[in-house]
């Protein structure tokens, strides 16, 4: 039995005791948090300092809550997903993702027209509310469940004359193709970074409390570097990590000093 001596508020000694007890591995990661009767007794506190013990561990991200199953530590494993970021093309000229038949999608797609705002704009290097076809899609890992949103944004000037413009729906793979027919020679940037969900996001990614997610943003760029098409790729940071090829760009040559 470990009573509480303490300073501080009751249910941030409760929670400090538990979080030492994970810490050192009495309560392993991914094992059930004992009950709230156990918690009481051990504790010897009541059920509300229990509760908000466990809402504070929550919030730090050491518990998560599984609905109808109890509490649980949360995993410190290694992610239910790899998402390799190559772009491969066939002799046929089209290209391939080795992600790309691995996703289901979990509800149709979603296209639609919308405007550039500030940080879309600055990616596509286009000002303020000019005209994009957009499309989104909620993909999931049948093998491990976890679930993914894409976003694909192409300004109007870019699909227009092109059959982007009537089915800005396209696949992303097959989007590059288009373009490439459409006498551009595509090459990709992309840049990933952490940050916590929108609700909205939470929600769709069905995500446990305090988790982050991996925010990606790939730019397709053609003739020139001109940016041609904004996809942004959100996933939850607990379920997935992102693998990449690197290849050594030739160093600029150096004149000669006369």
């Amino acid at each position: 039995m470990t009573e509480i001596q303490r300073p501080g508020a009751l249910y941030q000694q409760v929670a400090a005791a538990i979080r030492e007890a994970i810490l050192k591995g009495e309560f392993a990661p991914g094992a059930p948090l004992p009950s709230e009767a156990q918690l009481i007794e051990r504790y010897k506190v009541s059920r509300p300092t229990v509760r908000n013990a466990v809402a504070a561990l929550r919030a730090e991200g050491l518990i998560e809550v599984r609905h109808g199953k109890g509490s649980f530590v949360r995993s410190d494993g290694q992610p239910s997903v790899t998402l390799d970021r190559r772009i491969s093309r066939t002799a046929e000229g089209s290209f391939v993702m080795p992600n790309g038949a691995v996703w289901d999608e979990a509800e149709e797609p979603t296209p639609y027209r919308t405007h550039t705002t500030t940080a879309t704009g600055q990616l596509l290097e286009l000002s303020a509310e000019e005209a994009l076809f957009g499309c989104d899609r909620l993909l999931t890992d049948p093998a491990s469940g976890t679930r993914a949103m894409h976003r694909m944004l192409i300004p109007f000037e870019v699909a227009e004359g092109t059959p982007l413009a009537e089915a800005p729906g396209t696949r992303p793979e097959a989007a590059y193709e288009v373009l490439t027919q459409a006498g551009h020679k595509v090459w990709w940037s992309e840049a990933v970074r952490a940050r916590m969900p929108l609700p909205d996001e939470r929600t769709a990614l069905q995500l446990p409390d305090a988790t982050p997610i991996l925010h990606v943003a790939r730019v397709t760029h053609g003739t020139s570097g001109r940016p041609l098409i904004l996809e942004e790729l959100r996933v939850g940071a607990d379920r997935a990590e992102l693998a990449y090829r690197i290849t050594a760009d030739k160093e600029p040559t150096r004149r000669a000093r006369g």
